[in-house]
């Protein structure tokens, strides 16, 4: 599971133009332990939009933030079994995505992975760099359980004491209500990210479609494999070659699939997905990640999601997309 900060960086292939009728304007910042910026080419009040983003973020980080002692999501980790509380909206709207994709990936995509993601050293403060003992994991694994929260009448209630986590899709929301937040603006042309997580609408500077590359998965050298066009669509990625430990010769992703307790094992390096939403292609990226090339171009196929993969075979990388990726690009040559 993703946690909020930066994982795999992609990055916007730009080509900034001299002069044009109207001077981009670029707003950043910090959140969610990692960077934001929302580029404008449209004429907008670019202080009141600033400080409606700052706003936002602040807002959403009290909601989902499990940093925050006194957020929302910690609060229901602090929530006694069998206790009733009161969610926002906003957070069962994120519960309802979270279970989609627990249920479309067959479990691999579970937002209370928090105990495993801390046994293996890869929570909020990184200790470990050794391997749990089996009999922890297995004590961890007792400890997950979408299954175990229960709403009823916008309040939630833990049959099981479980934790949640919503990082691997709080920076998708996060872009979503930003790019909301430029298009109330007035602004049809605009490119929104968080962390890597990305949403683009209307056209750049030049008049063109926003292109954003996928890096290579070199640790040491960052370059751009491909270039995607992004015609009103969100896009994420999520991979592994960045965060992990090696232990006796073993590397460790920080990847962790939680039918298993242990980091994944197969040969993704990385997972690109393009979707509607970035709640959702963030979500998609994490469980297709967790789930392997089979299992995941299966439920993308299923999905007609448009999905890049990236393999490692070796010392060499290989890719595979989806159909719906294949005729997407088709469409955009």
């Amino acid at each position: 599971m993703k946690p909020l900060f930066l994982m795999f960086a992609i990055f916007a292939v730009i080509a900034l133009a001299a002069c044009g009728p109207v001077e981009p304007i670029l707003i950043t910042g910090n959140t969610m332990g990692t960077t934001y910026s929302v580029k404008v080419i449209d004429e907008v009040d670019a202080v009141g939009l600033t400080e409606k983003i700052e706003e936002r973020l602040v807002e959403v980080n009290e909601l989902m933030s499990t940093y925050l002692p006194n957020s929302e999501i910690s609060r229901i980790n602090q929530l006694p079994v069998g206790e009733l509380l009161p969610v926002s909206p906003e957070n069962l709207r994120m519960l309802k995505v979270a279970r989609l994709l627990y249920q479309q990936s067959e479990g691999k995509f579970d937002i209370t992975l928090g105990p495993l993601v801390r046994l293996w050293g890869f929570g909020p403060d990184p200790i470990k760099t050794v391997v749990p003992e089996s009999a922890d994991i297995a004590a961890a694994l007792e400890m997950l359980g979408l299954e175990s929260i229960e709403i009823i009448d916008g309040r939630l209630r833990k049959t099981q004491p479980v934790e949640l986590d919503f990082s691997a899709i709080a920076k998708g929301y996060g872009v979503d209500e930003l790019a909301r937040l430029v298009s109330e603006s007035g602004a049809q042309n605009y490119l929104v990210e968080i962390g890597g997580e990305l949403r683009a609408s209307g056209r750049n500077q030049n008049g063109a479609l926003w292109r954003i590359g996928i890096e290579k998965p070199d640790a040491g050298i960052r370059s751009a494999l491909t270039a995607i066009p992004l015609n009103n669509l969100a896009m994420a990625t999520s991979g592994d070659y960045r965060n992990y430990f090696e232990a006796d010769g073993v590397r460790y992703s920080h990847t962790i699939d939680p039918t298993t307790g242990y980091p994944i094992t197969h040969n993704v390096v990385s997972v690109t997905v393009l979707a509607e939403t970035t709640t959702l292609a963030d979500g998609y990226a994490t469980a297709i990640d967790v789930m392997g090339v089979e299992a995941g171009m299966a439920l993308a196929n299923r999905q007609n999601l448009p999905i890049f993969v990236i393999l490692r075979n070796g010392s060499e990388f290989t890719t595979q997309s989806s159909v719906a990726f294949d005729k997407y690009m088709a469409a955009h040559e």
